[in-house]
């Protein structure tokens, strides 16, 4: 799907390919898995990690409207940014190191 974004000859109707991996599971399924992800291992540590994040709908409470979200959201504002994350997925899946963006859209 990132490589079909990319190659898309409109790049206003570019998409973040890389958000269908997360759509199926909720906040909290997604804060257990970052808790088990950076806990630690092999320690003789027996604590608990829970991880806390602010949800998208109350940083637009704390924060307005006005403010961008695309960091959190990955609804980015220009063709770029989807160019980039959907780069940067590719790159991670193969293993590529360099970064993402440079010379992936015209002008």
């Amino acid at each position: 799907a990132c490589r079909d974004e990319l190659a898309r000859t409109d790049r206003s109707q570019m998409q973040n390919a890389v958000k269908m991996i997360y759509a199926p599971f909720t906040e909290e399924e997604l804060s257990r898995q970052i808790a088990q992800l950076v806990s630690p291992e092999n320690t003789s540590w027996k604590g608990q990690m829970d991880v806390i994040f602010q949800t998208v709908p109350g940083l637009h409470e704390a924060l307005g409207q006005e403010f961008g979200d695309w960091y959190f959201t990955g609804d980015y504002p220009t063709a770029g940014g989807y160019a980039v994350v959907n780069r940067s997925f590719l790159n991670y899946q193969e293993k590529r190191t360099g970064r993402a963006y440079g010379d992936l859209l015209p002008g």
